[in-house]
């Protein structure tokens, strides 16, 4: 197994990167399977350096570094849980490239595929017919001691969190410049409707659409009277800074949370921490501030195309996320007998239907 040679890059080869869950035999043998398939189907297959003993395979390539696994790749399949979705998404956004995910953790809903689809997803790789779609990101600055300390983002969420189990995090939420409200609680959480459905969702926040622009923020066992969810602009700026540290900075009347301020306005809490999508991680001292706003780079995701979905007609986002909601939750929609695909003809009953029923 050898990296890709540049002649063949030249000679546009088309070339797939496939990044896989190598903890799980599973995904180790799936991953496998699409390396062989895709070759056979006339693809270049290539393979991160850190994942190449498990999956060696004659056909694939081994990318020596990050660089050089996406460099003139056309799209990332992955396979494992949406942590391992979240890990090609680090190599496959600045790049540009699509990523289709298979299904091989436990809810998944980052993922497009099953392990059963596989095939199908091999296939649809090789005709070029998957659908793309754009995920709305966000962009993260931290700023202390008077400079910024950290810049990340994330497609699903960022969120500001205690670090000791033993005592709450107090922040004030910020929205477009105004101080929202004070929190002692156990973290806030800014997501992006991709990341409703994960952190958001656990915290008590609603479930968006991935075709809905917005920003959501989802306080944490928040100690107040006021601690709702909350659906933003896509356009507004958040922050959440973190109370305490040294005296000298006092905060408006009013903001009220879990800790009780002193005379200076200030209170002891400190020790929170900043995780985005679960990956990247960033201490927080007391006194930093986290902005999150839109990010600049979408992640690209690709989805199979259905069945039902004519190549050149409308693309049913919204009907195949409710599916993905019904499937992966188990949603009970017995009863339900839909709408008439077809209009009838005067006088014309729909086949199965009666005006009793």
């Amino acid at each position: 197994m050898t990296q890709q040679p540049a002649a063949a890059r030249a000679a546009g080869t088309r070339t797939v990167l496939v990044v896989a869950h190598t903890g799980r035999d599973a995904a180790v043998r799936s991953a496998r399977f699409a390396v062989d398939q895709l070759a056979a189907a006339g693809l270049a297959v290539r393979v991160l350096a850190g994942e190449a003993a498990e999956l060696a395979r004659p056909a694939a390539q081994i990318a020596a570094t990050p660089a050089a696994a996406v460099d003139g790749a056309e799209m990332v399949v992955v396979i494992g849980g949406d942590g391992t979705l979240l890990r090609a998404a680090e190599l496959a956004r600045p790049a540009g490239l699509p990523l289709l995910g298979v299904n091989l953790g436990h809810v998944g809903f980052l993922a497009e595929a099953d392990p059963e689809d596989l095939s199908e997803v091999v296939d649809q790789v090789a005709a070029g017919r998957c659908l793309v779609e754009q995920r709305m990101t966000i962009d993260v600055t931290v700023r202390a001691n008077g400079g910024v300390t950290a810049t990340t983002w994330a497609l699903n969420e960022a969120t500001v969190e205690k670090s000791a189990r033993e005592r709450m995090v107090d922040v004030v939420v910020e929205v477009d410049g105004r101080p929202l409200s004070r929190w002692g609680c156990d973290g806030v959480v800014f997501a992006t409707p991709t990341g409703s459905t994960a952190y958001a969702f656990s915290a008590g926040g609603p479930v968006v659409w991935p075709e809905v622009e917005a920003l959501l923020v989802v306080p944490i066992s928040a100690h107040a009277l006021f601690a709702r969810p909350m659906v933003v602009s896509p356009d507004s700026e958040l922050a959440a800074e973190v109370i305490g540290g040294p005296p000298g900075r006092l905060y408006p009347a009013g903001l009220t949370g879990g800790a009780t301020p002193g005379a200076d306005g200030q209170t002891d809490a400190s020790g929170a921490v900043l995780w985005c999508d679960g990956r990247r991680r960033v201490d927080l001292p007391a006194g930093a501030r986290v902005e999150v706003r839109r990010g600049a780079r979408p992640v690209l995701l690709a989805r199979l195309r259905r069945a039902s979905q004519e190549p050149d007609g409308p693309d049913q986002a919204g009907g195949l996320f409710t599916d993905r909601l019904v499937a992966k939750f188990g949603l009970p929609v017995q009863g339900w007998r839909g709408q008439a695909r077809t209009r009838l003809a005067p006088g014309q009953r729909e086949e199965g239907r009666s005006g009793n029923a």
